[in-house]
C-alpha cells in the first residue's frame, strides 16, 4: 500500500462533511420552512442592503459548488484518491470547507451577523490554504486537476466576494457610514483592490482561471444590484462592471502569458509543480 493510502474510513467522513454542507444550503434556502438567507439577519444579507450586496442571480454560483462537492465526494472513493498524496494532506481542509459553509448558513438563520463574519473570514483563510496546497502538491491525475482546480477555484473566489458582501452587511447593520458620502468611494476602493487579488492570484496560481472568473462573476452582479431601485449607486456599478472587465481579460491574458512563456521566461518557482 502506498505511504499516503488511506482506509475507507477517511472518505466516509469527508463525503460525510459535504452531506452537512449540502443539507445545511437546502436548509438554508428556506426549503424545509426556515428563513432564506437573504431574508435572515434582518435581510442585510439582501441584495439591496449595502452598495456590496450582488444582485440575486449571482448566488446561483452556489449551484456549482454544490455540484463540484457531490463531484468531489464520489471521487476521492477512487482508489487513486485514497492513494493521493494531496488528498492525505488536502482532505481535513475540505472537510473543514464544508463545514465551515454550514456554519455560516446556521449563524445567519440564527440572526447573528458578527459570528458569520468570523466564520466566513476562517472559510475563506482555509479555502486559501487549499489553494496553496494545490500549488506545492500537484494533482497526480487528470482528474484530480480538473476537480480540484475548478471545484475549489470557484469555491475561494466566490467566497472572496462573500466576504466583503458580509463584511458590507455588518457594517450597515452598526450604522456605520449612514447618510455619509464615504461610503461610495470606499465601496469603489474595494471593488479596485477586487480586482488586484483577482490578478494576482491567478498569476500565483500559474494561470488557473477558476477563482478570478468567480470573482468577476460576484464582481459583476455587484454592479447590476447597484443600478436596481433600493440602493442606487452609478458610480459604485461604474466601478464595479470596470473591475470585472479588468478581472475577465486581465486574468485570461496573464494566464496565456504564463501559459505561452512557461518554456522562454521563468515562472515563479512556487507554480512551476501546479501548471498542467
Amino acid at each position: 500500500m502506498r505511504k499516503h493510502s488511506v482506509g475507507i474510513a477517511v472518505p466516509i467522513a469527508t463525503a460525510f462533511a459535504m452531506a452537512v454542507a449540502i443539507f445545511g444550503a437546502f436548509a438554508g434556502s428556506g426549503a424545509l420552512g426556515g428563513t432564506p438567507i437573504q431574508h435572515a439577519s434582518d435581510g442585510w444579507l439582501d441584495t439591496d442592503s449595502t452598495l456590496l450586496a450582488p444582485a440575486g442571480p449571482a448566488f446561483g454560483i452556489w449551484s456549482l459548488v454544490y455540484v463540484g462537492l457531490v463531484v468531489y465526494a464520489i471521487w476521492q472513493f477512487f482508489p487513486a484518491a485514497r492513494a493521493s498524496r494531496l488528498q492525505y494532506r488536502a482532505r481535513a481542509w475540505i472537510s473543514a470547507s464544508a463545514l465551515l459553509n454550514a456554519l455560516w448558513i446556521g449563524v445567519v438563520q440564527f440572526g447573528w451577523l458578527p459570528v458569520s463574519l468570523v466564520v466566513i473570514v476562517v472559510l475563506l483563510l482555509v479555502l486559501i490554504r487549499i489553494l496553496l496546497l494545490l500549488i506545492t502538491t500537484p494533482p497526480e491525475s487528470t482528474a484530480e486537476r480538473w476537480i480540484l482546480w475548478v471545484l475549489f477555484g470557484v469555491y475561494l473566489g466566490w467566497v472572496s466576494v462573500a466576504t466583503i458582501a458580509n463584511t458590507a452587511a455588518l457594517l450597515g447593520s452598526w450604522g456605520v457610514g449612514e447618510g455619509a458620502d464615504w461610503p461610495v468611494p470606499v465601496a469603489i476602493a474595494l471593488l479596485a483592490v477586487a480586482a488586484v487579488i483577482a490578478l494576482a492570484t491567478t498569476w500565483y496560481s500559474g494561470g488557473h482561471l477558476g477563482m478570478p472568473l468567480a470573482m468577476a462573476w460576484g464582481v459583476g452582479w455587484i454592479g447590476v444590484s447597484r443600478l436596481e431601485p433600493g440602493n442606487y449607486s452609478q458610480p459604485v456599478a461604474i466601478a464595479a462592471y470596470t473591475a470585472c472587465g479588468i478581472i475577465v481579460i486581465g486574468s485570461v491574458l496573464l494566464a496565456w502569458v504564463l501559459r505561452r512563456h512557461r518554456n522562454r521566461q521563468p515562472i515563479p518557482a512556487h507554480v512551476k509543480g501546479a501548471e498542467s
